[in-house]
């Protein structure tokens, strides 16, 4: 997971260890897909005191852009939660306005899911450290279970 989040260009890398930490603590909130048994993508949230569910990184290797890993990780963590908890989950995070990549990825899975994607302040660059951009928050809500269509006549 830390080598995908570094080798992203995108993603504020954390420290190996915090990668540990994150399946070990917050198994129910992590996805990690695998290839052969290595590790290709990652989706790492927790559950806010709110309820709702904070995604805080979404990594993919290079090699596997592109092929969805992304939304299928972030559907099976939302039906997981959902199933667990037994009502609709609200799903947030935080993205900044350059990451292109990472709002497609949000807004197509609010579209596929008939969710509302709403958009308000998070952090601004203010409160950042170091050089960093804002990080506005997207909100979607409601957040159901995937269905199947039911195709029976």
């Amino acid at each position: 997971m830390w080598r995908i989040a570094r080798d992203s260009g995108v993603l504020d890398v954390n420290s190996s260890y915090a990668y540990l930490l994150w399946c070990t603590d917050f198994p129910s909130t992590a996805a990690v897909a695998r290839v052969d048994g290595k590790p290709v993508g990652f989706v790492t949230g927790y559950l806010r005191p709110s309820g709702s569910l904070m995604i805080w990184q979404v990594g993919v290797d290079e090699a596997h852009r592109g092929e969805g890993l992304a939304a299928s990780m972030l559907a099976w963590l939302a039906d997981s939660l959902a199933t667990l908890q037994g009502e609709p989950l609200i799903m947030e995070t935080t993205v900044t306005q350059s990451n292109t990549a990472s709002r497609a990825l949000f807004a197509g899975f609010a579209r596929r899911r008939d969710m509302e994607l709403t958009e308000s302040a998070g952090f601004g660059e203010h409160l950042f450290p170091d050089a960093h951009e804002a990080e506005p928050l997207l909100r979607l809500t409601p957040l159901e279970p995937h269905k199947a269509p039911n195709n029976s006549a």
